[in-house]
């Protein structure tokens, strides 16, 4: 196996008061790590569920390119019900995304409507990389209702992942290229541990109605080109880790989060950062929207964004957060419409505490 290619460690530290008492020191870390360790069960008529991993996470290493081509399985995705979603601003070319005009409601994303369709049957696929992951080498190639039992790397153009389970990662950059790809009605995570890796990355990539678990992070934005909507993310956390919903590295230009729950109540206080961690100064064109939020240090960071950043119209839920709700850049952040709520136990909001503003510490 060839050697690996070393990830890139990153800390930001930032000292912050407050009430006079508290210190944060917020930092990110990308980790390097050995093999996945696969769940290794079958999976067969399954539905996505939400549980709290533990454990330690791995990550597979690179090899020489492979020329094998990838199994194509025939289906169509069929969307849960209760998932649609209020619509985040269109990008196009070079348009700068526009101010979204939305209808707020009280659904949003939870276990019950992303991920695996309930009923869907699986077919399980062999590990064809380095014996921790399936590899996709064949542009276009369509995944419908498969089973990876390991990570899934994307290394062709213009692939589709839909109603398939994937127990690591997914992620499309090798030798420091990004391949395109589009990612629907899918669960990806172990439930046996917590993996230390992103969950789903890097750059050049659309997902909807996606089931993040069993990650200390979950979306990483490392390029340009990134639409996330009607999804749901459940964080765990490794000592040392600095858990994020979705962060920002190296970030290119269009990024919208829109739609989608990300719940960091769970994982270890003393090990996470925020579910929002839009903080990368090569991030350009940022779109939050609609969005429910729970969890973290300072739970909604948006600061450092060139061009347009929109922050509107999100919930976040009341005395989730462990210093304050909010650390942005309130003068250059379009900031409204935004509100701390109370939700049910099925990620649904029950009352509004009132409205949530920006700050700036």
């Amino acid at each position: 196996m060839a050697s690996q290619r070393p990830r890139p460690v990153i800390t930001l530290p930032r000292a912050i008061a407050v009430a006079a008492l508290l210190v944060l020191s917020s930092g990110v870390a990308l980790h390097a790590s050995d093999d996945v360790k696969p769940t290794g069960s079958e999976t067969t008529n399954e539905a996505s569920s939400s549980q709290r991993p533990v454990g330690e996470g791995q990550q597979p290493g690179e090899a020489a390119p492979s020329a094998s081509s990838s199994v194509t399985p025939s289906g169509t995705a069929q969307p849960k019900p209760g998932a649609s979603s209020s619509k985040a601003p269109a990008r196009s070319g070079n348009t700068l995304p526009q101010v979204p005009v939305v209808t707020v409601s009280g659904d949003y994303p939870s276990p019950a409507t992303t991920g695996v369709p309930a009923g869907t049957k699986l077919t399980r696929l062999g590990l064809n990389f380095d014996g921790t992951t399936y590899r996709v080498t064949a542009h276009n190639t369509v995944l419908d209702g498969v089973h990876i039992p390991g990570d899934l790397l994307i290394t062709a153009n213009n692939v589709r992942v839909t109603r398939s389970q994937i127990d690591g990662m997914v992620y499309n950059e090798y030798s420091r290229k990004f391949y395109p790809f589009t990612i629907s009605d899918s669960t990806i995570g172990p439930t046996s541990y917590c993996h230390g890796q992103p969950a789903l990355g890097f750059s050049d990539y659309t997902a909807t109605r996606v089931l993040l678990r069993g990650h200390s992070d979950g979306f990483r934005a490392s390029g340009p080109n990134i639409n996330i909507q009607d999804s749901y993310v459940h964080l765990c956390t490794n000592p040392g880790a600095h858990s994020d919903g979705i962060q920002t590295y190296l970030t290119g230009r269009g990024l919208t989060l829109n739609h989608t729950t990300i719940d960091q109540r769970d994982a270890n206080p003393a090990d996470v950062t925020a579910p929002v961690f839009i903080v990368d100064s090569q991030a350009e064109d940022v779109v939050v929207t609609n969005n429910l939020i729970m969890g973290g240090t300072y739970s909604i960071q948006v600061r450092n964004v060139k061009g347009t950043a929109i922050v509107q119209n999100n919930r976040l839920v009341n005395q989730s957060w462990i210093y304050a709700p909010v650390d942005s850049d309130c003068a250059t952040v379009n900031w409204s419409g935004n509100t701390i709520v109370t939700i049910d136990a099925n990620y649904q909001v029950v009352s509004t505490v009132g409205p949530l503003p920006c700050k700036d510490w």
